[in-house]
């Protein structure tokens, strides 16, 4: 089976291996699970932007369909201080556009919500409080988006904030996810794509 995964720092892996990034441990989930998959596709790239992963898709052409598809895209909005309003347009066309890589099949693509980066150490002196609120509302919009599209939705973001009580779910740039907080994700993630892929 086919899987493309679309996103910025957090599907690249920014500071881990690739091996520990969460679409490559999903995959072995998926493997351990019983499904024959190939391994994942990646269009993503640190500090990526709504836009940009538009554009960067236009020139990877990645050819469909795949069975399975995932999203994670907001977080540089949020920290360029762009609109809500303006990430809503373009987040709801990468998730048309990502539907239309599963071959029209809404229900195999899975969308991940957008960590919440101000509970970490790279953030010290900033305004936690208002990146918490900035990062939700983001989400809230993406996950209108999603539940209108009929794609799967999965909230990553309390798992993310559980880094200001645990140092070691955070990379060693003090701002990226380590191996451990990847894993976590992987395992969110896991019951969506075993939906989606129809694993029992």
């Amino acid at each position: 089976m086919r899987f493309l995964a679309l996103g910025d720092s957090y599907t690249i892996g920014e500071s881990v291996a690739a091996t520990d990034r969460w679409p490559e441990r999903l995959v072995a989930g998926l493997v351990a699970s019983g499904a024959a998959m190939d391994a994942p596709d990646i269009i993503a790239r640190t500090g990526w932007t709504t836009d940009e992963l538009s554009a960067a898709i236009d020139a990877a052409a990645p050819r469909g369909p795949y069975d399975l598809v995932t999203l994670m895209i907001g977080v540089n909005n949020q920290y360029r201080g762009r609109s809500v309003t303006e990430y809503r347009a373009q987040f709801d066309t990468l998730l048309a556009r990502a539907v239309a890589f599963a071959g029209g099949r809404a229900d195999r693509v899975v969308v991940l919500s957008i960590p919440d980066w101000g509970v970490t150490p790279f953030a010290a002196g900033r305004d936690r409080a208002a990146i918490a609120r900035q990062i939700d509302a983001f989400n809230t919009t993406a996950r209108e988006g999603v539940a209108h599209a009929g794609a799967q939705w999965v909230d990553v973001t309390p798992e993310s904030r559980l880094v200001a009580g645990d140092p070691k779910l955070v990379a060693g740039d003090g701002l990226h996810p380590s191996p451990v907080m990847h894993a976590a994700w992987a395992e969110l993630a896991l019951p969506a794509a075993r939906k989606a892929l129809r694993i029992q």
